[in-house]
């Protein structure tokens, strides 16, 4: 088709699951539809992904992905992928993480995409040792070579991108002050729109009583989120903080296994409380006291804004990503990760001084009012498409189609 019979440019966002679309792309895709972009998306078979399509009003296609290394899989997918794009034809193919950005990446230039985008948001390879590290960085390496342009969900990671020489620095961009989508802590993660009736239902939902001091996190409970040391920092502070009780919301994956003493240990705590999957993030958030986060790696750590937004102190550990999404000593306590004392240190200081909590808690939500609302970083992305489209001098309207890919739950 040539260029001057179109109705405008195209995008398409490629993930590796549906979760993704639906977690970091929600108020993202209509916002860009609204700019004048015509969005698509690209993902493996789920349950979400006729929800997602209906609410979203766009075309989701699906393309089976392996979250894991699989040779013989991936080599199907490449081909599918390539086979779909040559008969979508978008201008933009956006891919996001590992895998879709290995694969989205090189089926886009098959398929002769005018411009290839790439989201790095958080690298395995950073709690990885030996040849899975190296193979991570070869990938990573190959994908940053085959994009035009690469978006980084914080400055600490965009830093580290840099000094590991896994993609030119010219080529990569932070938008905002960070993170994927900013966090709406009006509408949604607002202390303002729960009462204490409300906490205390959802307390006593888990059996939490009313009058407990609640730990939370929220996110995969793997090993590369730091739970060995949750697990051993639990051990050590709920003995001499009987009021103190422990939240998780998020699935348990076999991925990335815990030790089996600690996951047996969450599973038998009367005090532990597990919430697995949910989509209410807010209200259980809302349950909390004090956020915990002691993750190896992270892009940027939505999670720690998110608590934040809700006036909640957080407990982060010092790495890229996460000394992005919080201050040290003035909205949270950031630790070394894998070191478990530390953590229970921190617990413990938050746990012991309620004036402390308020007063991290609220930096933490005036600093996500200031610095993290999704408006900002949407228009900054649309505002990059339209720089990406004028350097390639694509003829058409604003618009672009989106296919996304990822494979995390929230990072």
């Amino acid at each position: 088709m040539n260029d001057s019979k179109r109705q405008g440019l195209r995008l398409v966002h490629i993930t590796t699951v549906p979760i993704t679309l639906d977690i970091f792309f929600r108020g993202q895709i209509g916002y860009l539809k609204a700019r004048g972009v015509h969005v698509s998306a690209i993902t493996s078979p789920g349950d979400r992904v006729s929800q997602i399509a209906r609410r979203e009003a766009i075309p989701i296609h699906t393309v089976p992905m392996k979250r894991t290394i699989n040779p013989l899989a991936d080599v199907i997918a490449l081909w599918r992928l390539w086979r779909l794009l040559c008969a979508l034809r978008p201008d933009i193919v956006h891919s996001h993480t590992p895998k879709a950005a290995l694969l989205g990446t090189l089926a886009a230039r098959a398929a002769g995409t005018r411009i290839v985008a790439l989201s790095i948001f958080g690298l395995a390879q950073m709690s990885r040792k030996g040849f899975t590290r190296y193979l991570l960085n070869f990938t990573t390496r190959f994908s940053c070579a085959a994009a035009d342009w690469v978006w980084c969900d914080s400055f600490s990671v965009r830093e580290y991108v840099i000094r590991e020489r896994l993609c030119p620095p010219e080529k990569i961009v932070v938008l905002g002050h960070g993170s994927v989508k900013g966090v709406d802590a009006v509408g949604i993660f607002s202390p303002a729109n729960f009462n204490a009736d409300e906490r205390e239902r959802i307390r006593a939902e888990y059996g939490i009583p009313r009058q407990a001091l609640v730990l939370g996190f929220v996110g995969r409970i793997v090993a590369d989120k730091g739970m060995h040391e949750l697990a051993a920092a639990w051990r050590e502070v709920r003995a001499r903080h009987l009021e103190l009780h422990l939240l998780l919301v998020g699935p348990f994956e076999l991925q990335d296994p815990l030790l089996p003493e600690d996951e047996n240990l969450f599973h038998t705590d009367p005090r532990v409380h597990l919430a697995g999957l949910c989509e209410d993030v807010a209200r259980h958030l809302a349950a909390m006291d004090i956020f915990v986060m002691p993750s190896y790696r992270e892009g940027f750590g939505v999670t720690n804004i998110e608590a934040a937004a809700m006036a909640l102190p957080v407990i982060s550990t010092r790495i890229p990503g996460c000394i992005d999404s919080v201050i040290d000593e003035v909205t949270a306590t950031l630790v070394p990760p894998h070191d478990a004392t530390a953590l229970a240190q921190a617990i413990e200081r938050y746990c012991d001084d309620a004036e402390l909590r308020e007063r991290h808690g609220q930096a933490g939500r005036e600093r996500v009012l200031r610095d993290f609302r999704p408006e900002v970083i949407w228009e900054e992305l649309f505002q990059e498409y339209q720089s990406l489209i004028q350097a390639k001098h694509i003829v058409g309207s604003p618009a672009v189609q989106a296919v996304t890919t990822s494979n995390d739950w929230r990072k």
